[in-house]
């Protein structure tokens, strides 16, 4: 129905208009008839399962029709046993279902718009305040098994079936309805927060038509491994494939609002690369955003102005979001400083617009951390952590304690560098026709690192688990694997270049010579890189540096890497000798290095992640 509204409200198609009249018509004698025959109780009784946005489309039919017919059944759809709590104002969302009744708050939305009901527009107020302070995630978020649960109780919730991809659909139906309402900076700072965190999540990176049902918050989980898993692209359709394809499909749709009138102004809320034509006042207006690494300070976002005719006055809101540091913004017109609004308010520039103006944006972005709404001591150590309104996730599959010991954010957390990439290796060896791939395998038990079949793609934890960082040690030492060479183009004996192996997932973690994993950097964690024993071109052999003589060397396919010596059982120059080809996995430009309390952690924003295992919630009291 709402589809072929829209037929009609966007495209003119009368015939669509009909069609949506029939069908209002249709449900109008089904719920009469149940009414009659039955009870108003048997009508209420068949809201309890999902009716979807059925008091939404018929309030917006009625605003075309000026039915009362439609109103009245509109009216139906309300379910006041749950819009009546919200009236008076009860926290009494646990054991509802939450995709049920949050279209249901939507429709009560629609009435006070349609019919100006004032008691809607609390109702919705009130509902989205509870969901926030009580019962949503660092991700903006909600549910856990599709259900609200115990207000302020989330630690307890944190499985694989959390945050049903339709319900942050349907909250941002909420959140954008509040915004434009009010203005309200809180609500457009949930939206954008949602929308990175909670909707761009759900797609299994640039797969086409691969999403996600659920998207997991607990310790150690997969976004490939829950009950639904990720889907298909021709065989899935759950209620959030079409949720979550409509998500995507109006990406654009909340970034400028306008406000017509005599005195015309545009509101600039979300930071993403977009051209707006301002028709009403004869201007384009073209959004341009840096992209952003962890070592950036600041958000740069840039306003560029042009109009085909001389412009009008006409007012500039542009958004400074609550997770901006008041310190260091800075906001310039024509080059010129203007004086900056505080974080959760606009920046409003009112002037004559013409072609050539522009506005540009310096918006500090730093680390924070967020408790999990829980309102019991023993979990108040339960944090996330942000990135301006980046989620960031740790690479782990299950530990979670961190190391922050009361210290500052920046103290235990730090950028990774982009130059760390062109250390990151993956280092491989051929055997019966296969290609196999050095891996660590690490559980809370044991450490071991084995040959493993080469990962097909990257977002896995297998290729995650087979790509290292090779980290230099010393002074002008010649390239890694490589010989000096004298005046003559003989070659000639090198130094060795020292190492650490440092796993890509355990950043300040090295492998030691006995094959072990520690936070040390003493000899026992050096390798010496030297040309391959094999004597094949491009390889590399690692030698052990506390043991002179001794390699890094394999015994056949999946089996145990083992540090041997030559002459050793096993040892061959072909078992210690590996190509190091480029790296499965690379840091994404927003990263962080964190400190555990046995280990340290990657954190990358969850929206990177495919089928990592990962951790959004960490214990910082460890």
């Amino acid at each position: 129905m709402q589809g072929l509204l829209d037929q009609y409200m966007v495209a003119g198609n009368g015939k669509a208009l009909a069609m949506v009249v029939a069908m209002a018509g249709y449900f109008g004698e089904r719920v009469r008839s149940v009414i009659q025959r039955h009870s108003i109780e048997r009508h209420w009784t068949s809201l309890n399962e999902e009716t979807g946005g059925m008091n939404d489309v018929l309030y917006q039919l009625y605003a075309i029709t000026n039915d009362q017919r439609h109103l009245v059944l509109a009216h139906l759809f309300d379910k006041p046993c749950f819009l009546g709590l919200l009236a008076v104002q009860a926290d009494s969302l646990s054991d509802f279902h939450a995709n049920t009744h949050i279209p249901i708050v939507v429709g009560g939305q629609m009435r006070y718009e349609v019919t100006g009901d004032p008691l809607y527009k609390e109702i919705a107020t009130f509902f989205m305040d509870v969901v926030n302070s009580s019962h949503t995630y660092a991700t903006g978020g909600t549910s856990v098994s599709e259900f609200w649960f115990d207000p302020k109780r989330l630690a307890e919730t944190l499985t694989t079936e959390n945050e049903e991809s339709c319900t942050t659909y349907n909250m941002l139906k909420v959140s954008r309805h509040l915004f434009r309402w009010t203005k309200e900076i809180a609500y457009a700072d949930y939206y954008e927060r949602a929308l990175i965190n909670g909707v761009l999540s759900i797609q299994r990176g640039r797969d086409p038509g691969v999403m996600i049902y659920m998207l997991p918050q607990g310790p150690g989980r997969s976004k490939a491994v829950s009950y639904h898993g990720w889907g298909t692209q021709y065989d899935s359709f759950w209620c959030c494939y079409g949720t979550g394809i409509e998500s995507f499909s109006k990406l654009g749709d909340s970034i400028y609002f306008e406000e017509k009138g005599g005195k015309p102004a545009l509101y600039i809320v979300q930071y993403i690369p977009s051209t707006f034509n301002w028709r009403s006042v004869g201007l384009t207006v073209t959004q341009q955003v840096k992209p952003l690494s962890s070592s950036d300070q600041n958000l740069q976002v840039s306003l560029s102005i042009s109009a085909k005719t001389n412009g009008q006055y006409a007012t500039v809101n542009v958004r400074i979001p609550s997770w901006a540091s008041p310190n260091g913004a800075k906001a310039t017109l024509n080059d010129k400083d203007l004086q900056m609004a505080s974080p959760g308010t606009f920046l409003s520039v009112t002037k004559q617009w013409g072609s050539g103006d522009h506005l540009t944006l310096q918006l500090p972005i730093s680390l924070r951390t967020e408790a999990i709404k829980d309102d019991r001591p023993e979990y108040a150590t339960l944090q996330a952590v942000l990135f301006g309104p980046f989620l960031l996730a740790g690479l782990t599959t299950g530990d979670w304690d961190a190391k922050a010991g009361g210290a500052a954010v920046s103290e235990w957390i730090t950028p990774v560098p982009a130059s760390y990439n062109s250390q990151l290796v993956t280092l491989t060896q051929e055997s019966g026709g296969s290609t196999l791939v050095l891996s660590l395998l690490s559980t809370a038990k044991a450490t071991s690192l084995t040959m493993q079949p080469r990962p097909e793609g990257g977002g896995t934890d297998a290729a995650v688990h087979a790509t290292f960082r090779l980290v230099p040690q010393g002074q002008g030492a010649p390239p890694m694997g490589e010989r000096r060479h004298t005046t003559n183009g003989t070659a000639a004996t090198a130094t060795p270049a020292s190492a650490l192996i440092e796993p890509f997932d355990m950043p300040g973690m090295a492998i030691t010579n006995n094959l072990t994993l520690s936070a040390e950097k003493g000899p026992s964690s050096l390798f010496n890189v030297v040309p391959g024993l094999d004597g094949a071109p491009g390889s590399v052999s690692l030698e052990l540096a506390a043991r002179p003589g001794c390699f890094l060397v394999t015994a056949g396919a999946k089996a145990n890497v083992q540090g041997g010596c030559g002459g050793g059982t096993g040892f061959s120059p072909q078992a210690a000798s590996f190509i190091r080809a480029e790296p499965l996995r690379r840091y994404h430009p927003i990263s962080f290095a964190a400190k555990g309390a046995r280990r340290g952690f990657l954190l990358e924003p969850l929206f990177t992640l495919r089928d990592e295992f990962y951790t959004v919630y960490f214990n910082f009291g460890a």
